[in-house]
């Protein structure tokens, strides 16, 4: 007979952090597995996520920590993690190094040790270190770190018992004590005991040594966590005389912060040359050759807009065979539904507004979002792991800071071509407020995948219908690049617009890091970004489309003094879309294509043929007939181009917006934006067309 297992009843929360790009993310995946959640901090728009691995019949409940360089807050995620890690209720510390740039990392190794030694050194990429033939002496670096356990370990190959066991082993051990300059150490000798008085269970010495620094966002955590030190005047007293002895000594608090960093840059610096060494090797070499080839001004900037355009070729080309069995499968699961409700007695006013309503336009809007999201998010991510983004971010660096906006905006904008809702989500890693918030107003410039179907039905309509073979294609692609290519520029103008006005400001300083290239694990990447963009983004999509698909039939379908209520609208419309260059119907198909931008020229057609519901032409020849039948020229397809590059974000992206920006007033903006610009353009293209008698 077997005998039962016992229950895990201990339960240790350990903190995770480490710099980005050091493997933290895939250390905290292999030790929880599917055991995680994931969410946002109270109050925060950054977000957190939980796990748990069991360990020797004990329950670690692991708490990842958003990637930071420093525990000097300067961005949400840099306050959460000092926070966390001084006033949380983790027990330990785990932080994660990357093996091959292991000085850059002891920064904040030093910082965190200095608030708990209950700490666990994880040195990450062990695998990669020993091709560049790097050596690290683990122990030699425990020693220096005043004894904290030092674990090795490739987390990408799996393999973290020994960091497990480290953990488990884990013995109490007070903070680190660093020494500063005599002027500081005197400082702080004069406040200490006062911090000490009040019996906190925060590190004293680094709790004196913030209030020291003056550190504003401290004080405001103080207020949360803390607030009987702030309340304590004799303490504040000696804080205060305590920085009129440093300034005498020449030391104000930016001067203090800058002394405290260089002693821990120093003693990092004295830890790696104890610890490691480092020989050339071909590896490396290759390296600086590729970083040359991919980061110098001749070839950076062709090399990236080389791959876009790949990228997006391999998107739309790809997308059309597994679209169309997609959408014969939905279509015929339609026709399914519609009978066994027709057999059961279902009435139309039932069958009608359910399957040809909101059946049918879920059944659109998934068959035309899923398959370029599930080939571009996949494409995206691949280079992200390769390490690549990050050098799109430094060759586009010197454009943004002259928009006076952050050079990771380049990341955001990127995300944008597959979604802009993900993109707007991924402003998070901006971290000042200001350009986080530019880069969310205008990541909706970049067409997104749900406008490419509209862009390209246009072009090959229009401006290639005469070609054949790849004269076509190419002049295709050539077409839609030049329009990609606009929407980046007027992100540019609008940054530099928005940043002279309501969002003035200089460019911050930023730490960009450039990764070391790695192969791209691609079972892990396409489980990444099928199941954390692609579906989350679908998720949000059919969530708006299912009441967009009723009123679109309801519209279509409920009659007014013998004209469906769409038509009526489309007329309201059609002076105004007249003025612009285009006309009602197409205006009422963007405004009602507003859950979802996919469903606009099916709108189109749902209007033109007067039918009830949503439909499509067999080809675009057909497409072409209808339109010009309907009064489409040259000049209208330019038209409906700009507008349907620069127009309202969909309604997945300003939900998303309002969540980020957390104001309904810049929601607004974010909207007003491109849309002003779009109608702008459409009136001076259309209207000069007009004097120059060419419409």
């Amino acid at each position: 007979m077997c005998a039962e297992a016992l229950p895990a009843v201990l339960i240790h929360t350990v903190a995770l952090a480490g710099n980005p790009n050091v493997g933290k993310s895939t250390v905290f995946n292999e030790l929880t597995g599917l055991h995680q959640h994931t969410g946002n901090w109270p109050g925060k728009t950054v977000e957190s996520a939980h796990g748990q691995f069991v360990f020797e019949g004990r329950t670690y409940s692991l708490v990842d920590l958003p990637g930071t360089y420093s525990l000097f807050a300067h961005s949400a995620e840099e306050i959460i993690a000092r926070d966390y890690l001084c006033f949380g209720k983790a027990e330990a510390a785990v932080v994660v190094c990357d093996a091959t740039c292991l000085e850059r990392n002891l920064n904040l190794v030093l910082q965190t040790l200095e608030i708990t030694g209950s700490t666990v050194i994880c040195v990450n990429l062990m695998d990669e270190a020993k091709k560049k033939q790097i050596q690290i002496d683990l122990q030699q670096l425990s020693k220096e770190l005043g004894g904290v356990p030092v674990v090795g370990v490739s987390a990408r190959s799996g393999g973290l018992s020994v960091l497990e066991r480290a953990l488990a082993g884990l013995a109490q051990r007070p903070a680190m004590r660093i020494s500063y300059p005599q002027e500081i150490e005197t400082a702080l000798a004069e406040i200490l005991p006062e911090v000490e008085r009040h019996k906190t269970a925060y590190p004293a010495r680094w709790l004196a040594l913030r209030l020291l620094d003056g550190d504003k966002s401290f004080t405001e955590s103080l207020q949360t966590y803390c607030p009987a030190l702030l309340q304590d005047a004799v303490l504040q007293e000696k804080v205060c005389s305590a920085r009129q002895t440093l300034r005498k000594n020449g030391l104000s608090e930016d001067g203090l912060r800058d002394e405290i960093t260089a002693v821990l840059v120093r003693r990092a610096e004295q830890i790696y040359r104890n610890c490691v060494v480092r020989k050339n090797c071909a590896a490396a070499v290759r390296e600086r050759k590729l970083d040359h080839l991919l980061t110098s001004r001749a070839t950076g900037i062709p090399i990236m807009l080389a791959l876009l355009a790949a990228v997006l070729w391999l998107t739309i080309t790809g997308a059309n065979y597994p679209s169309d069995l997609l959408a014969n499968g939905l279509f015929a699961l339609q026709d399914l539904m519609l009978r066994g409700l027709q057999n059961a007695g279902a009435p139309q006013w039932l069958t009608g507004p359910l399957v040809l309503g909101v059946y049918r336009t879920l059944a659109w809007v998934v068959s035309v979002m899923l398959p370029p999201m599930a080939i571009f998010f996949p494409c995206f991510t691949l280079l992200e792991d390769f390490g690549y983004l990050p050098r799109v971010a430094f060759n586009l660096d010197h454009n943004f800071q002259k928009a006076h906006a952050c050079g990771k905006q380049a990341l955001t904008m990127c995300m944008g071509f597959g979604c802009n809702a993900a993109g707007v989500t991924g402003c998070r890693i901006i971290d000042s407020p200001r350009e986080r918030l530019i880069a969310i107003l205008t990541n909706n410039f970049v067409p997104c995948n749900g406008r490419f179907p509209t862009l390209i039905a246009i072009i090959s309509i229009f401006f290639v219908s005469g070609m054949t073979g790849i004269a076509q294609s190419s002049t295709a692609a050539l077409l839609l690049f030049l329009i990609v290519v606009l929407g980046v520029l007027a992100t540019f103008l609008m940054s530099r617009l928005l940043s002279a006005t309501v969002l003035k400001g200089v460019p911050s300083s930023f730490t960009l890091e450039l990764p070391p290239y790695r192969k791209p694990q691609v079972g892990r990447v396409l489980v990444r970004s099928l199941l954390d963009r692609t579906i989350f983004v679908l998720g949000r999509a059919v969530s708006v489309a299912a009441p967009a698909g009723l009123l679109l039939w309801l519209l279509a379908n409920l009659r007014i003094g013998g004209s469906t209520v769409l038509a009526l609208c489309a007329g309201a419309l059609d002076p105004i879309g007249h003025f612009f260059g285009m006309d009602g119907v197409i205006l009422l198909a963007f405004i009602l294509g507003f859950p979802a931008n996919e469903i606009v020229v099916p709108i189109i057609l749902m209007g033109y043929l007067g039918m009830g519901q949503l439909t499509d032409m067999t080809s675009y020849s057909a497409l072409q007939g209808l339109l010009v039948q309907n009064g489409w020229s040259g000049v209208t397809a330019v038209c409906v181009a700009l507008f349907c590059l620069l127009h309202w974000p969909c309604a997945t992206t300003v939900l998303t917006i309002h969540k980020e920006s957390g104001s309904w007033k810049w929601t607004a903006l974010a909207a007003a934006l491109p849309t002003g610009c779009g109608l702008l353009l459409c009136a001076l293209v259309a209207n000069g067309a007009r004097l120059l008698g060419l419409a």
